[in-house]
């Protein structure tokens, strides 16, 4: 008799473990935040509010121009069209080497992240969402439609454009 007692409470005792770890409040943010943006920074970082601290979001899976690039500012505004003054879910895809949070980012029903690829106002980054194939046809629908970045002849990648910038600083002499 006592085996079964002992049996029925530690199934109770795991069932409610298992439903606590469901519901408990911490375990969804680390999946999913939800804030207002309050900031951009590029045309594939954001800055969100949330539970009143900020958030540096870098979108997951897309790699828009830089400031100083062609389009770069063009990018900004586009993400900024999209996204600041409004409430975001991130789902949360991890971080980056610089701390930020990688994220897909809503707003309502919209998925910015692909809105700004199929806008042409960023590239799928292959290198780190190769199955993203979303981010994939979003990039070939743009290019083929010629929109954003992909009115250029030959748009140059943010990948390459960042490399060269560094390249030429370790070629600089120093002062």
């Amino acid at each position: 008799m006592r085996k079964k007692i002992l049996a029925v409470v530690l199934l109770v005792v795991t069932l409610a473990g298992a439903g606590l770890a469901l519901w408990w409040p911490g375990r969804a943010e680390a999946d999913e935040l939800r804030g207002k943006v309050v900031g951009i920074s590029d045309g594939d970082t954001a800055t969100v509010l949330v539970a009143g601290a900020p958030v540096k979001v870098r979108l997951w899976g897309i790699d828009a121009p830089e400031k100083a690039q062609a389009f770069g500012q063009r990018s900004k505004q586009a993400l900024s069209d999209l996204a600041f003054g409004k409430e975001i879910v991130v789902e949360v895809r991890g971080h980056d080497r610089y701390g930020r949070t990688l994220g897909l980012l809503r707003v309502g029903g919209l998925h910015v992240n692909h809105a700004m690829v199929r806008a042409g106002m960023a590239w799928w980054y292959q290198q780190y969402a190769p199955k993203a194939l979303d981010l994939q046809a979003a990039e070939l629908a743009a290019r083929k439609a010629g929109v954003g970045l992909w009115r250029d002849v030959a748009p140059e990648a943010p990948w390459l454009f960042r490399r060269t910038q560094r390249e030429a600083r370790s070629a600089a002499p120093a002062p």
